[in-house]
């Protein structure tokens, strides 16, 4: 059984999402504030972790940085009572998995919680890919560049997982985003681009100043050989 720790201040929404996805299968853990949060996290790392933006005691993007600091693999996924554009950016540059509005339906909150823990599920010890001066330990989400290893959350590294598969043939994006999100891309959803973006600026360009990762207009990303 899956554990989740579910972060919210609104103490009759996490009583009806803990019901749901109880029945669902899932163990959960509730935290009203990033106090209560952080100690929980503190004793044990949950399979996921659901994150409100507003928390009483601070922002839950302030508390999404520090998990991504301590935890990049950890799978996040994040809820907005406003749903603006700007919270879900912001939410997904700093290396949210996955965003929904709230209210959401506790079947589609259900449905992208298991499609990104069945992406959590670690590769075997031996997959590691090695392309020019590149090399990357799908077991650890970790990529290597020279001597620099950089940590990738678990969404950048399926995407760069799925473009090394085929470098330098361009991946279409709702093919791209069903390998590393786990779903199809809904009308102007932008969390596949958001990956792709927070990627691109870890690795950086190759030597000779070439992208690593291209955009093909309408026809999806590639990893430059």
């Amino acid at each position: 059984m899956s554990e989740l720790l579910l972060i919210d201040d609104d103490q009759e929404l996490c009583e009806l999402l803990s019901s749901w996805l109880q029945q669902e299968g899932f163990q959960v853990i509730a935290s009203h504030d990033g106090v209560s949060a952080r100690a929980n996290l503190a004793k044990h790392t949950p399979a996921a972790v659901i994150l409100d933006v507003m928390l009483p005691d601070g922002s839950g993007l302030e508390l999404l940085k520090q998990l991504r600091g301590e935890h990049p693999d950890l799978p996040v996924l994040m809820l907005s009572a406003r749903g603006e554009p700007l919270d879900r950016i912001l939410g997904l540059e700093l290396g949210a998995d996955d965003y929904l509005a709230k209210p959401c339906d506790p079947r589609e909150l259900t449905a992208r919680l298991r499609a990104v823990l069945r992406r959590s599920v670690a590769p075997t010890p031996s997959s590691r890919v090695e392309l020019g001066d590149l090399s990357f330990s799908q077991a650890r989400g970790v990529a290597t560049i020279g001597e620099h290893e950089i940590s990738l959350t678990l969404s950048e590294s399926r995407v760069l997982e799925a473009l090394l598969q085929q470098p330098g043939e361009p991946v279409d994006k709702q093919v791209l985003a069903q390998l590393a999100l786990g779903r199809k891309l809904t009308l102007y959803d932008r969390s596949l681009d958001m990956h792709v973006s927070n990627l691109r600026r870890k690795l950086g360009n190759h030597g000779d100043g070439r992208p690593r990762i291209v955009a093909l207009r309408s026809r999806g990303y590639y990893y430059s050989t």
